[in-house]
């Protein structure tokens, strides 16, 4: 057990968040290499788990039952339910985390996040920590597809759980991330390399120079909109969200988490209608975004919310969504090389890049017609 890189102290880790917030954190110094097959992975996520809770140590692996919940395109998702006496006595979640990922995702920023929006309420308690991994509680409840995030009543909901979700206060750097992260994957998506000639070839028809000019383009007109800076969720895909019978929404899986621009996030939001094969006809339009606008703004009274204030979030919300497309689009390509995940990353690029350049004049000039107004008031 062990072919796997640690990302962290896991003892240390649990310490430390005993002391942030008084929740006992199991801890536990193992890794599992999650690129095993699921028959060869299945008695070590047991051993795990009795090493990270004292309580079922001497259990016989037979009371442990594993399922494969889902395959994330960077983490996989274990439901480890535990029957004592014939009958389920506890149930848990372990996410394990994919190869190269670190390479990507900023894992001790996650970790932050779920620290304390598991304290604040918001979706899974967090229970432990191991090498490469998390142990949470587990959410009875369904993942939302991407025509559920389009249902009006689904849509006014998510909405005012990401009013509550950007309420919350997380410690430490409060500086937004986008261009921060869009640059970091940009130096990376700039320099690689593939071994196969065909991806090489496609990916030398990309022009860095264009790209980089749009995110300086880009960046130096959103500054001007002061969008307010909040704490984000970064990436509200539906499968990054869960209903229960109880109707009631969770949001999950917080590895791209940080303090961030209101409008970047409802824009990536948006952004997610389209679904995997990225059909931007679905992309809400005016009355579908003033719909979630009203229940975001003013959750209790939507219809009270003034025209100046749905006008300022559409403005902002359809600035971003330019980045949206260039921080996915780039991330794509670094995937394209890292990832050992069968999807095609690189078309994936393309599809958010011309996606980026069809609605590039139309959004900035939006955005300036709106600033240009401010400057005659």
């Amino acid at each position: 057990m062990g072919a796997e890189v640690k990302i962290w102290n896991p003892v240390e880790i649990a310490e430390q968040a005993c002391k942030d917030y008084g929740s006992p954190i199991h801890a536990s110094h193992l890794t599992i290499d999650p690129s095993l097959s699921f028959p060869h992975m299945k008695p070590l996520i047991i051993k795990l788990c009795k090493d990270i809770f004292n309580s079922w140590s001497n259990l016989d692996d037979s009371c442990f039952q594993v399922e494969k919940i889902s395959g994330g395109i960077t983490n996989l998702l274990l439901k480890v339910s535990v029957k004592q006496e014939s009958c389920i006595d506890d149930t848990i979640t372990i996410r394990l985390y994919g190869p190269n990922t670190e390479y990507i995702i900023d894992r001790h920023r996650e970790l932050q996040a779920v620290k304390y929006l598991s304290a604040a309420g918001f979706g899974a308690k967090w229970l432990g920590i191991f090498g490469n991994g998390m142990v949470q509680s587990f959410i009875d409840a369904h993942t939302l597809t991407p025509s559920d995030i389009r249902d009006p009543k689904i849509a006014a909901k998510i909405a005012m759980e990401l009013k509550r979700f950007h309420h919350v206060e997380i410690p430490g750097s409060k500086e937004p991330q986008l261009w921060n992260d869009i640059w970091k994957f940009f130096e990376k998506a700039s320099v690689l390399e593939f071994d196969d000639s065909e991806m090489q070839k496609t990916y030398e028809t990309i022009s860095f120079t264009e790209v980089y000019d749009g995110i300086v383009q880009l960046k130096g007109l959103s500054d001007h909109l002061n969008s307010p800076v909040i704490f984000s969720h970064n990436d509200l895909l539906s499968g990054n969200m869960m209903i229960n019978d109880e109707d009631k929404l969770y949001f999950i899986d917080y590895e791209y988490a940080s303090y961030n621009y209101r409008g970047f996030d409802i824009a990536n939001h948006f952004a997610e209608y389209a679904g995997f094969e990225c059909d931007y006809n679905l992309y809400p339009n005016k009355n579908e975004q003033y719909h979630f606008f009203r229940h975001y703004i003013q959750p209790d009274r939507p219809h009270e919310v003034s025209e100046k204030d749905l006008e300022t979030l559409y403005v902002e919300t359809n600035t971003y969504v330019l980045a949206s497309h260039l921080l996915w689009a780039l991330w794509g390509l670094i995937q394209a090389k890292m990832s050992p995940i069968d999807f095609d990353y690189l078309s994936y690029f393309f599809l958010r890049y011309n996606e980026y350049k069809r609605q590039r004049e139309k959004c900035l000039s939006l955005a300036r017609s709106y600033l240009s107004g401010f400057k005659n008031e």
